[in-house]
């Protein structure tokens, strides 16, 4: 038994949506737009209406865990270990152009 669909989106609609994306549709195309929009609605109010009581929300249709590892803290570079390969260098910092 096929259900009555609701029509919700009209072709004036459409040409509207085509103006916004600046695209141009002829005749043919936005009585194809018009059906695909609503057959993709149509899809939507079917989904609405299965019952889905009890059961929880989810993100992901996997469960997934935190992949993060733990912060260790480890000793920096010295001042002179950080600078050793600079181009440039004055009074102890990194030396660079100026830009205006």
């Amino acid at each position: 038994m096929k259900k009555t669909k609701n029509r919700n989106i009209s072709k004036e609609e459409i040409e509207h949506i085509a103006e916004l994306a600046h695209i141009q549709l002829n005749e043919k195309e936005k009585e194809v737009f018009t059906d695909q929009f609503n057959d993709i609605l149509d899809f939507f109010n079917e989904i609405n209406e299965v019952n889905t009581e009890g059961v929880p929300p989810t993100h992901h249709t996997l469960s997934v865990s935190n992949v993060y590892r733990e912060d260790k803290i480890t000793p920096s570079l010295s001042k002179e270990d950080a600078l050793k390969n600079a181009p440039k260098k004055e009074r102890g910092y990194f030396k660079a152009p100026r830009i205006i």
